[in-house]
């Protein structure tokens, strides 16, 4: 029986509780529509994240905080039972982070993030330099302050650990963070508003002026890689009837995560963390869609997978 080292992982990131409306029809700006089902849903870019990986099999700590109100216990225990570590979980007057999600029949999204706890976290608490020297990756968004992020991020460079930053929500990133992260993981709408072109290809090659190694997601167009010692590779998705893609790219980095850790090279790394998307889109909900490591071996086991120059 093959065994694997679990990748160390510390997420830096939110914690959120969705507040999801299911609907038919998003509705246009002005307009009332008639859900059919409303659902309190744990969420948050890094606890997604932080969960995604804990399935896929990494050893995951995370670092940020929430509030003191009736939706932080229910976020806790949701990491806790993922098997994520909630040591550097700090707890802080006030409410929680919250994202309002209304979800349409094609399993598309629209999303209001409100910060509440999250916005309070501008720096390192003690301990938190420790949990991101034991890992192997560091993995970031922004819907934390920068200053926290960039700290993070220096942090992860003095001690040699990787860092891994999903740009979202997409905002301008300065190039003191940039010279800081190893990988940057954007879809194709923060790809193009980093960098003013919509065409990945194009996207990926002017963002490795600013970043070492990119990948960016393309939903159910799959993947692309492109670094500054390799050429490109477009990874396919696995096909799926697509239920609610929330959180389908957090799926997909935190797999990631895992895989590269892992020693897989990186189109193979790709493709296991698509199996692992497509099976978080194929089920209602943020957390509660994501895989485990067994579940995403079977869907890439029997899905075929070529990657390709794009």
């Amino acid at each position: 029986m093959t065994t694997h080292r679990a990748t160390a992982v510390a997420v830096l990131g939110s914690t959120n509780m969705d507040l999801v409306a299911f609907t038919t029809t998003a509705p246009r700006r002005g307009e009332t529509v008639t859900g059919r089902e409303f659902r309190t849903l744990p969420g948050g870019k890094g606890a997604n994240q932080a969960i995604a990986a804990a399935r896929a099999g990494g050893a995951v700590a995370m670092i940020g905080a929430v509030g003191d109100d009736a939706f932080a216990p229910r976020l806790r225990a949701a990491l806790a039972e993922a098997g994520v570590a909630t040591d550097g979980l700090r707890t802080v007057p006030g409410a929680s982070g919250i994202a309002h999600i209304v979800v349409d029949d094609e399993g598309g999204n629209s999303i209001v993030v409100v910060p509440g706890a999250n916005g309070t976290v501008a720096g390192l608490a003690e301990g938190d330099e420790a949990r991101i020297a034991a890992a192997d990756a560091l993995l970031m968004q922004l819907e934390l302050p920068l200053e926290g992020v960039l700290a993070g991020a220096h942090a992860a460079r003095a001690h040699g650990v990787r860092t891994v930053l999903t740009p979202a929500p997409a905002r301008p990133l300065p190039d003191e963070l940039l010279s800081l992260i190893d990988l940057l993981v954007p879809n194709e709408h923060e790809a193009a508003a980093l960098t003013g072109t919509s065409e990945p290809l194009a996207a990926a090659r002017a963002l490795l002026e600013l970043v070492p190694e990119v990948v960016i997601t393309l939903g159910a167009a799959g993947s692309l890689h492109a670094s500054r010692t390799a050429e490109p590779v477009s990874v396919p998705s696995v096909p799926v009837r697509a239920v609610d893609s929330t959180a389908a790219g957090d799926t997909f980095v935190g797999a990631l995560a895992v895989a590269a850790g892992e020693g897989r090279p990186m189109p193979e790394a790709m493709a296991w963390a698509s199996a692992a998307a497509a099976l978080s889109v194929s089920r209602p909900g943020a957390s509660a869609s994501m895989p485990n490591r067994a579940e995403i071996d079977a869907l890439h086991r029997s899905a075929p997978h070529p990657w390709t120059a794009p």
